[in-house]
């Protein structure tokens, strides 16, 4: 298992530092030049051949890439050019709100999803069933921005039962902050509530044919111990996996979402950076959320073998 765990630990290594050269390279693909919207209107030649040697820009590729890779390992991801702030500590800021984001998603996701996937894979075959897999494929085709529209329209201009956007820390305000998010949260979680619904119906499927669980039945077991105690169980592990990497994925994937909410996570302020050309902000918010993406991987894989007897029989 320790073994196991190292191998793991070892491919996530140079796969970090890959992240970290392509979101290096990210900087000098962008249009524009940094050290000019740091020169101001004036853009004095002298200012600006300062600035150039302030930040390391006269020297060769590869050393401006080292340096910042060494400020990146002692936490520095600069500072940004728009608020003067570090990034480091803009990323404090919104970082738990994307989470925030994110976990509320997963959570809506699981609780519809789930069940869904068990009961259509219990009752194969039959309406329920077919409505399952009819109600996942509209999740999955549905785009995220147009139900978002869709919702603010019917439910908070409509109906007025919540507000349309914004967002307040559930240590201010708890219940405004679990309104603030719902929306957003049903929208993201619709897509993976309909991709974890589809899985668990494979999977259970799977189980269901197994011969632990036709022995279960010829011991004359009742069929919902049967499937709660046997079948569900084993059914759940890949699962749990699935929605360790989906996690990860959200952290990543709700610049929309937050678009569309006026949510200040991780998602708008890579926007608003993009679009004031705060390239140390944009940086920072890449390598922050791929290094999340490569850890939850990290924390699957683990997470799988720890669950799974086979699996660590087999290390």
């Amino acid at each position: 298992m320790t073994r196991y765990i190292l191998n793991r630990v070892l491919v996530a290594i140079p796969t970090l530092l890959l992240v970290t050269i392509f979101v290096f390279m990210l900087q000098k693909l962008l249009p524009g030049d940094p050290i000019l919207v740091l020169a101001g209107e004036d853009r004095d030649p002298e200012t600006i051949a300062m600035l150039r040697e302030q930040y390391r820009m006269n020297d060769p590729l590869i050393m401006q890439y080292l340096y910042w890779l060494g400020d990146v390992m002692r936490g520095d991801l600069g500072t940004s050019l728009r608020t003067g702030l570090p990034v480091t500590e803009l990323i404090a800021q919104k970082l738990p709100v994307t989470i925030q984001l994110a976990v509320m998603s997963m959570i809506f996701a699981m609780v519809i999803g789930i069940p869904a996937g068990v009961m259509s894979a219990v009752k194969k075959g039959t309406f329920w069933d077919y409505l399952a897999n009819i109600v996942a494929l509209s999740g999955l085709s549905v785009p995220n921005f147009w139900l978002g529209i869709m919702l603010i329209l019917l439910v908070s201009v409509n109906l007025g039962w919540l507000p349309a956007s914004g967002y307040e820390s559930p240590w201010v305000d708890p219940v405004r902050s679990f309104q603030t998010m719902l929306m957003p949260s049903i929208v993201l979680g619709t897509a993976l509530a309909a991709t974890l619904m589809r899985h668990t119906r494979s999977s259970m499927l799977g189980v269901l044919q197994a011969d632990y669980v036709r022995t279960a039945r010829a011991k004359g077991l009742r069929e919902k111990t049967v499937i709660r105690r046997h079948a569900f169980r084993n059914a759940l592990l890949p699962v749990i996996t699935l929605s360790a990497v989906m996690f990860g994925e959200l952290l990543a994937g709700a610049v929309l979402t937050e678009q569309i909410f006026t949510i200040p996570g991780f998602g708008k302020m890579v926007v608003d950076a993009v679009f004031n050309r705060d390239y140390a902000v944009v940086q920072g918010v890449v390598l922050v959320t791929a290094t999340g993406f490569i850890l939850i991987n990290l924390l699957a894989d683990i997470l799988y073998v720890l669950l799974n007897p086979r699996m660590r029989a087999a290390i």
